[in-house]
């Protein structure tokens, strides 16, 4: 894929991902995001898959950050999930 194809598809997703997140109301972008966290999950997979066919220094080290960061990213889903799903519980049931 030549390099202005690849920065167009980016710019489209980004304008596009910006555009239907802003239509989200406030409320829901807690549930809305803990609810994408099998997609965290499958960047991680491609982060792995793309850094176990890297062939130079170089690409192995931006294979190890895109796995490093996609896994910070689906943990953090998770901790956000843990915390909204604590707030909607009762005194008594806290640990």
């Amino acid at each position: 894929m030549e390099g202005f194809v690849a920065l167009y598809i980016f710019m489209l997703a980004a304008f596009t991902g910006y555009e239907i997140i802003s239509k989200v109301p406030v409320i829901l972008h807690t549930p809305l995001m803990s609810g994408s966290n099998f997609v965290h999950g499958i960047v991680l997979v491609g982060a792995m898959v793309a850094m176990g066919h890297a062939e130079t220094d170089m690409e192995t080290a931006v294979g190890f950050l895109a796995v490093l960061l996609a896994a910070g990213n689906a943990v953090g889903g998770y901790v956000v999930t843990e915390r909204m799903l604590e707030m909607f519980k009762s005194s008594g049931d806290k640990k």
